[in-house]
């Protein structure tokens, strides 16, 4: 299990963050702590399990896209995702009813350009890299197992 305590029945929620002009990401670094330390505050013991915010570094895989060979993301900087993970649906809804929420929340939304639009998923997979010893073992049961079907 790679985040400790999210069953499979859990919800993932993910919130899309491009800064409108004039913000930077000292605002939103500044904005979603304040959002964030509020939620594990308040809902550790209603629903939230954990979560993490990253920002778009500017890299793009050549190797994992299919939309030609660009070199660099012009989101770099400007482009965040906030992404939570709780026990219910109806967890997340009511931690966004809260009083202490959503003051919080408007500052975010504040300096978002694309307004806000939180998405909820379900969970299909998750995990963690094996030890090395663990990837050793599955590597040579891998190779056995192709080997013994391919004859």
């Amino acid at each position: 299990m790679l985040i400790g305590g999210f069953n499979s029945d859990g919800v993932v929620t993910v919130n899309r963050v491009v800064l409108r002009q004039g913000y930077g990401v000292d605002d939103l670094e500044e904005r979603v702590a304040l959002l964030c330390e509020n939620v594990k505050t308040w809902h550790s013991e209603t629903g939230f399990i954990g979560g993490f915010v990253c920002l778009n570094s500017g890299m793009i895989s050549n190797e994992g896209s299919h939309i030609g060979q660009p070199v660099a993301s012009a989101m770099a900087g400007r482009e965040a995702l906030i992404i939570t993970f709780w026990r219910s649906f109806e967890d997340h809804e009511q931690s966004h009813r809260s009083p202490t929420f959503q003051p919080l929340f408007r500052n975010v939304i504040e300096l978002c350009e694309n307004g806000n639009e939180e998405i909820a998923y379900t969970m299909l997979w998750q995990g963690k890299a094996y030890s090395p010893a663990e990837a050793k073992a599955a590597q040579r049961a891998k190779t056995a197992y192709t080997a013994q079907a391919m004859e």
